[in-house]
């Protein structure tokens, strides 16, 4: 699959646009279709693997959930994103999908304090357990005191 049939591809089946140029796609759902663009990017466009998955907190608009598949046979990399409602900060998993997902969505849910429905472990994985918020928002206090940095 070329580029351009993976561009038209999803547009066909999703309905949305596809930005980006050459073989650098990107593609912005709602949450309610993120499990579909994994499945249709995994088991249709060929990107069986999952370069990374991260997370960004746009303050007042909410969080946005980013993940980056790539189809190494067809040279192509396809960044799938999705918004978060500053109330509901809960995505889709997808490691039913990747299983490489499970590290990175527990980093995000550590950093930014996004649950991920569906995820087999979730738990933190940089901070210790008893480490109160998640350092990465942008309402995170950054002078707050936490044993040994006082």
């Amino acid at each position: 699959m070329t580029p351009d049939q993976a561009r038209a591809t999803v547009a066909e089946r999703l309905g949305v646009d596809v930005a980006g140029a050459d073989s650098a796609l990107s593609v912005t759902v709602p949450r309610e279709r993120w499990v579909e663009l994994a499945e249709l990017a995994k088991w249709t466009l060929g990107c069986l693997y999952m370069s990374f998955s991260t997370a960004v907190d746009w303050k007042e608009q909410g969080l946005e959930v980013i993940a980056r598949v790539e189809n190494l046979e067809a040279n192509f990399c396809l960044t799938m994103r999705t918004k978060l409602p500053p109330d509901d900060p809960r995505c889709p998993s997808l490691v039913p999908i990747w299983r490489g997902a499970n590290w990175m969505e527990r980093e995000c849910y550590d950093m930014f304090g996004i649950r991920f429905d569906g995820h087999p472990d979730l738990r933190r994985i940089l901070l210790p357990q008893d480490w109160e918020g998640h350092p990465l928002l942008k309402a995170y206090a950054v002078d707050t005191a936490y044993p040994p940095y006082r």
